[in-house]
């Protein structure tokens, strides 16, 4: 598997601020790809405080794509201009439906990626796009 190639996610404008973007194929591979760019990018913008949680929310919601969608699967970083704010998390997929959270059992081995994101993030959650729907959260970015 080569490097991952920019693509446009799926619905999303241009909003503004420092943006990088990703596209990784729907195959099991691109998990651990996703997290590692998500990893090196923020650390490269100085955000290494949001490097690890922030790559495993995105390892949870690119798991999920994989599991449901059969299309590539965008990944956006989207920091504001600014010291301070949110750093918001896009991930894209073509399948139309929303992910739905469920109640996962002590002893289930899935169905706790959404409840990790509701959880660590300080808002989440899922719109619409012509070919597809993007799931997001958001992470304070610390002065």
């Amino acid at each position: 598997m080569g490097r991952p190639s920019v693509w446009e996610v799926i619905g999303v404008t241009n909003p503004e601020g420092d943006c990088a973007e990703w596209t990784f194929p729907a195959e099991p591979g691109a998990v651990r790809t996703a997290r590692q760019a998500v990893r090196g990018k923020l650390r490269n913008w100085g955000l290494d405080n949001l490097a690890d949680l922030a790559a495993l929310l995105v390892s949870e919601l690119v798991t999920n794509a994989l599991r449901h969608a059969t299309g590539p699967i965008g990944v956006r970083l989207v920091r504001p201009s600014g010291p301070s704010g949110v750093l918001l998390v896009e991930v894209s997929d073509p399948l139309p439906d929303p992910p739905r959270a469920r109640a996962a059992r002590p002893d289930d081995e899935s169905g706790r990626g959404l409840q990790l994101v509701a959880s660590s993030s300080r808002r989440w959650g899922t719109r619409p796009g012509t070919l597809g729907k993007t799931v997001w959260f958001e992470l304070p970015v610390p002065e």
